[in-house]
This record gives C-alpha cells, structure tokens and sequence, in this order.
C-alpha cells in the first residue's frame, strides 16, 4: 500500500494527534531522500518498535555548508515512496523549505560539546543545523521513538544529547549499519562515485577491518592503530584522509590509550566525494578491571 504523503506542517501535526488520541504508537525515520537499503533498514527497526512508521523526506538547507552543493543532492520523490511502502512506511512527510524555514525563522538548536570535533570541526554549523530540523521534525510529528542510523555516529550522539538535554520524551533507537557486498557502507552520496572510485571506496572499510583486528591483538597505541589505517586507505589512489579518530562512544572525546567502549570513525573523499564510515568497539579496561562505561 502506498504511504500517505503529508506536506503541511499543520496536517502532520493534526495527523499525529489523531493516531495519539486513538492509542497507536509512533515511530519517525528522518531522511533527505533518495533511499537505500540502509534506510529501509531504519523503516524496518520501526516497523518493529510502533504501529505507525512516519518517514520525513526533507533535504534540510540548515545543514549545508557554504561549499556543499545542496542543489546536486539527489532527489527523486517517485521513486522513494515506492521504497518507502516496500519497508512498511506508512505516512511520508515531504515539506517544502518555506513550510520549514518560513520568512521570519531565527531560531536554531545548538548541542556544543559532542558536535564540535569530527565532522563538526570540518563542517561548521552542520550539527547545528541537524539538530535544529531534527527538533522541528519531532514537535511536529511528535513520535515515541525515532530511529537513526550508526554510520552517522557523530549525528545519533548529538540528537540523543538533545533528546535528554531538552526533556523530549522520545526513545531514540540507534540501528546497524548496512553495508555493501565489499563492506561500504550504504549511503546517498555513493552515487557520486565513478565505477573506478566506487572500486577504491573499499579500503574504507578495509581500515576499519585492519584496526578492529589490531585492537582484538592487544594494540593499544592510538597512533600505532591511526597509522596502520592510513596505509591501507593509501592503497587508493583517489583517496583523500580528512580525520581518522578513535573517540569515546559517549561523549566523543579522542582517547588517549586504547580502553573502554568506543568508536574508530574516519572520513575521506574519494575522489571530490566525501564518506564516512565507522565501527564500534569494546576493550576491558585494565586499570579498573572492568569496561569503563
């Protein structure tokens, strides 16, 4: 069955209402579109947490850099709400960026520890924006859980930061991330690669492979590991590092030693386009005789 699409904010507002007062549960995937299977994975956690699966499809101008070309972001409505219905999406809410940003909107979120490294050092005001929209997107269709992807770590820290410091009564449901056959991981800007940088993305996750297995080996030197990665992204010639990071998995703060729960985040242009990927690790603290979170 093809999902209702919602346009207005007062109709989705009005819409959630209803659902509410007649006791279904509400569940949001936030997008900007063009989807792939690792959204359709989101919608399918949903699926499983709610009665009701809302899905926004809103490439949010706020989150766009000066340099980033918001007017190439791929788009094609058509074809994700066929996606969409596949996953068991319900409602889409497709607004326009008046709906959103009327004349007269001065108002932004911003979470300030956990979004000024990583990508927020290299893509200032971005978080900013995320979170500003994704506030907006939950007064508006008001659900009781949301559901977000780990690839983008960085962001899923920041509106669970958001969620607790505001008081929004929102479970927010953090899902694996789906990868390709060669371990890419599935993302909208994938379709900017040529076969050729599409082919040379793979030592990503490659890196990441490489860092998991020297950690399971008893490495401990952040540096050591951060080198070691950087050999393997070098084997494509169209590569590019922007940061490779080993940060605690709550508040992101780079680790010193190799300890506890954490993330080993990268992200590198392959060619002129820019991915991120990530993995999520757990080493026993030593010291304390226990894991540290």
């Amino acid at each position: 069955m093809q999902p209702q699409v919602i346009k207005s904010v007062q109709e989705m507002r009005l819409r959630s209402a209803q659902l509410r007062q007649s006791g279904h549960r509400i569940a949001f995937v936030p997008t900007m579109g063009y989807l792939h299977e690792g959204h359709l994975s989101l919608v399918r956690k949903a699926r499983d947490l709610a009665d009701v699966v809302v899905m926004s499809i809103f490439v949010n101008p706020a989150q766009f850099g000066p340099n980033e070309d918001i007017a190439a972001y791929p788009r094609d409505l058509a074809r994700d709400k066929r996606l969409a219905a596949s996953a068991g999406t319900d409602i889409i809410f497709s607004p326009s960026n008046a709906e959103m940003y009327p004349e007269g909107y001065q108002t932004s979120v911003l979470v300030k520890d956990v979004s000024q490294g990583l990508c927020g050092a290299f893509r200032p005001g971005h978080f900013e924006g995320v979170a500003t929209v994704v506030a907006k997107l939950f007064n508006i269709v008001r659900p009781h859980l949301a559901v977000f992807g780990e690839k983008d770590a960085q962001q899923a820290i920041v509106i669970q930061r958001m969620v607790v410091d505001l008081n929004m009564d929102i479970d927010i449901v953090v899902a694996p991330i789906v990868r390709e056959h060669d371990g890419l991981a599935m993302s909208s800007r994938n379709e900017y690669l040529t076969a050729d940088e599409r082919r040379q993305a793979a030592v990503l996750f490659e890196s990441l492979r490489t860092a998991k297995e020297l950690i399971a080996a008893g490495e401990r030197d952040v540096d050591n590991v951060k080198t070691a990665m950087r050999t393997v992204i070098s084997k494509a010639s169209k590569s590019r590092i922007q940061y490779i990071e080993i940060a605690d998995s709550i508040n992101l703060k780079p680790l010193g030693r190799i300890a506890g729960e954490f993330y080993v985040l990268l992200a590198v242009y392959i060619g002129k386009t820019r991915l991120i990927d990530n993995v999520k690790i757990s080493v026993p603290d030593k010291n304390i005789g226990q894991n540290s979170h």
